[in-house]
């Protein structure tokens, strides 16, 4: 596609708005984290729904974001830019508007699907008439500004909900969103191709359909009894379907939108799996943290909030020195240290208890946010070096989406063991509690309003148990891709 074009003295401008944009994309998936809460309370969501809150706006914006390049060559970089705008606002108006869990979901689902492009397409503005050799910076600061804005969303919604209105988290975003439009109508200028190339839209439509019905059948499957009930058979259905459509569609099909070239590089491919991996610990650890700190520990929202930043700082801190290490260190070897860390982290996480103070937190997740860090770096060092030139913007396509993927699956998944673990250890704990095992004061709980106060106090003990099991879930799913940095090849320097 033609490079995009701006007024000299307008370039500053527009490239902030781009990294505006970007942030505001990646701080709105997270957002809602510290503030479940008090939005559960709000519009009377289950335990089993709050998962939707964060899978829904990721699913929607992975299933829009392969998109942005035919939606660009057929209208216009331009016009994408400025109604993906429009149609995220008015996103967060309906936000702000629900008043049941079923409106906030199909809000944060819209909000999700109009950001879908707003990435993709500010990371262009970023490298228009930048030279080849600057490029790579533009990439890494584009990436810092994402990340800063996923692991900032919760300090924000935190501090925000606890002495205002939790409606007022999206408010926020949309002076900022307004800025940005202003900015784009501005100093953007419209251009086409000549010639838009066509776009798989039946292989995106059949990974959807897979990916949608996974989603479904994770989220609603426990709420419905699994197969026992039409409906989780129905999304089921829909799932192998979709994913044996798809992979017929691409072992058959001459041109689709994932091009088969990008699975013959072994680097690539193997990174790419293990990209998928990073997902699957990156947000729901944040998921599951914030919940932890606020509902069983007791924290207020604001501080559940400032909690998370450490972690952040670490990951950040870490992807920025490993992106600018020198090129005789090996990649892999960064990548295996990577994952060593992200495994300890998550190991420390297994001594979680309700005893501890913030502390353990604090550096549980900063060890956990070192690794990350260093991971995603070396990561797409490793997936990229002896990836083909002409192979790059496609690949980058599907790394993104196999993190965003990783994450929305991970969420779901110790989403529902995390409940359905509780369940369990709710009732191991209670099986042999009875009145004859009790003696003294402790007695007077199996009677009048001892026995809520006993009830809660094994549900927070069985909490805390399945929320050390999905920590360990995440730790082996790292642990588990771990072998194939062994089969990676020695990286070359990027051209």
């Amino acid at each position: 596609m033609p490079a995009l074009s701006a007024p000299a003295e307008g370039r500053p401008l527009l490239s902030g708005a781009a990294l505006l944009a970007i942030y505001m994309q990646a701080v709105n998936i997270s957002l809602p984290n510290a503030a479940v809460l008090h939005i559960q309370g709000s519009l009377s969501m289950t335990d089993d729904e709050i998962g939707w809150v964060f899978s829904s706006y990721i699913m929607a914006s992975a299933m829009v974001m392969p998109m942005t390049r035919w939606l660009a060559g057929a209208f216009g970089r331009k016009t994408v830019m400025l109604t993906s705008l429009a149609l995220f606002a008015l996103g967060l108006i309906l936000d702000t508007q629900a008043t049941t869990a079923l409106q906030f979901v199909f809000a944060r689902i819209f909000q999700g699907a109009a950001s879908g492009p707003l990435a993709p397409l500010a990371m262009a503005i970023l490298l228009e008439g930048v030279p080849p050799e600057r490029q790579p910076r533009r990439g890494l600061l584009s990436t810092v500004i994402g990340l800063a804005g996923m692991l900032s969303g919760p300090a924000i919604g935190g501090i925000i909900s606890e002495y205002h209105d939790w409606r007022l988290i999206f408010v926020f975003g949309l002076p900022l969103t307004g800025l940005i439009f202003l900015t784009m109508a501005l100093y953007l200028i419209e251009q086409k191709p000549r010639q838009n190339p066509p776009f798989d839209f039946f292989g995106l439509a059949t990974l959807a359909l897979g990916m949608i019905g996974l989603q479904m059948l994770l989220d609603r499957g426990e709420r419905m009894e699994w197969f026992a009930s039409t409906e989780s058979c129905i999304e089921a259905a829909a799932a192998a379907l979709g994913f044996y459509l798809f992979l017929v569609h691409v072992l058959t099909a001459e041109r689709h939108f994932l091009n088969k070239a990008l699975f013959r590089d072994r680097n690539f491919a193997f990174s790419t799996v293990m990209f998928f991996a990073l997902g699957f610990v990156l947000l729901p650890t944040l998921a599951l943290t914030s919940p932890m700190l606020e509902e069983l520990l007791g924290y207020p929202a604001d501080t559940t909030g400032y909690m998370t930043l450490p972690r952040g700082a670490a990951l950040i801190g870490a992807l920025a020195i490993t992106a600018t290490a020198p090129k005789w260190i090996d990649s892999r070897l960064l990548v295996v240290t990577g994952i060593g860390l992200t495994a300890l982290g998550n190991w420390v996480m297994l001594g979680y208890s309700p005893l501890m103070d913030w502390r353990y937190v604090l550096v549980a997740g900063t060890i956990q946010g070192a690794g990350l860090g260093i991971l995603m770096a070396a990561l797409s060092k490793t997936a990229f070096s002896t990836l083909a030139p002409g192979l790059r913007p496609e690949g980058t396509a599907l790394f993104t989406l196999a993190r965003l993927y990783g994450s929305t699956i991970g969420i779901a998944i110790v989403q529902v063991l995390f409940y359905n673990h509780t369940q369990m250890m709710h009732l191991a704990l209670a099986k042999n509690l009875t009145p004859h095992h009790a003696t003294g004061p402790a007695a007077g709980l199996f009677a009048g309003a001892g026995l809520p106060m006993l009830n809660e106090l094994l549900t927070g003990q069985a909490a805390i148990i399945a929320l050390i099991n999905q920590f360990k879930l995440m730790m082996i799913v790292i642990l588990a891709v771990s072998p194939l940095a062994l089969l990676l090849r020695k990286s070359r320097p990027l051209n």
